[in-house]
């Protein structure tokens, strides 16, 4: 299967996906607070319906769902991330995200047309952009060529994958690509939806704690295109370091 494949990808036969959906479901409607729920889904604009579960709790349930289970093979977390967003509550789908963040050195580049399902369905910043750092990051850390897929999503016309293309090198530090880095910001520069934008300045920022005088270069160079909200979040943490050329 294509990484760029639209079709949804095929869900794996796996016993320990059966086990820790079984114990997932159980556990976490136990804990279910309707009252919370509402709060939790009004927050997140309405996006998906939740539980009501707070983080430090789940993060505790989940210990217990995960508990003397084999390590997982690719297929198994294919199978489990792909089952959980079948489910409609988000909470479900935070337990995949935080489980592929744990196993994803268990994980190929064949994994990235499951990645990308998991990011154009129903997508929101709190699943798009763990998966972006956490599993499509260290995906394309492990297998360069996989670098021409990131080529691909920064050209696509959903922003979520542009999104995560733009934020997939967030924990490189000095093992990032700041051609490619700087290529996608300028891309994308003149999009106008916020999350482009603020993906942009993010990535930027980022990127400064290693090397704080080429992003402030490409800042200075490209501030008639990039966008305030971009510029703003870029040189965040500059503002105050000397720029370059100046005691």
């Amino acid at each position: 299967m294509l990484p760029n494949d639209r079709r949804p990808p095929r869900v794996p036969e796996s016993a320990l996906a059966d086990t820790l959906l079984e114990r997932l479901t159980g556990t976490y409607a136990a804990a279910a607070d309707p009252v919370r729920a509402r709060a939790m889904t009004a927050y997140m604009k309405d996006v998906a319906p939740f539980l009501g579960i707070p983080t430090p709790l789940r993060r505790d349930l989940s210990k217990n769902v995960t508990k003397d289970t084999p390590e997982p093979s690719e297929a198994d977390c294919a199978a489990l991330a792909l089952r959980c967003w079948g489910l409609p509550e988000r909470e479900y789908r935070y337990f995949a995200v935080d489980y592929l963040r744990r196993h994803v050195s268990r994980c190929s580049s064949d994994f990235l047309p499951v990645a990308r399902h998991l990011i154009v369905t129903v997508p929101w910043w709190d699943t798009v952009d763990l998966l972006a750092a956490h599993t499509v990051g260290p995906l394309v850390a492990a297998d360069p060529q996989a670098a021409r897929v990131m080529d691909e999503w920064i050209e696509d016309e959903d922003l979520w994958l542009a999104r995560t293309a733009l934020l997939h090198q967030l924990r490189y530090k000095d093992a990032t690509d700041a051609g490619r880095l700087f290529a996608y910001c300028r891309r994308q520069a003149a999009h106008p939806d916020f999350f482009l934008r603020k993906a942009i300045g993010w990535a930027l920022r980022e990127y400064a704690k290693t090397d704080p005088d080429a992003v402030r270069a490409f800042v200075e160079a490209e501030r008639g295109s990039l966008s305030p909200l971009s510029v703003r979040e870029a040189l965040k943490n500059l503002a105050h370091a000397p720029a370059p050329g100046r005691d």
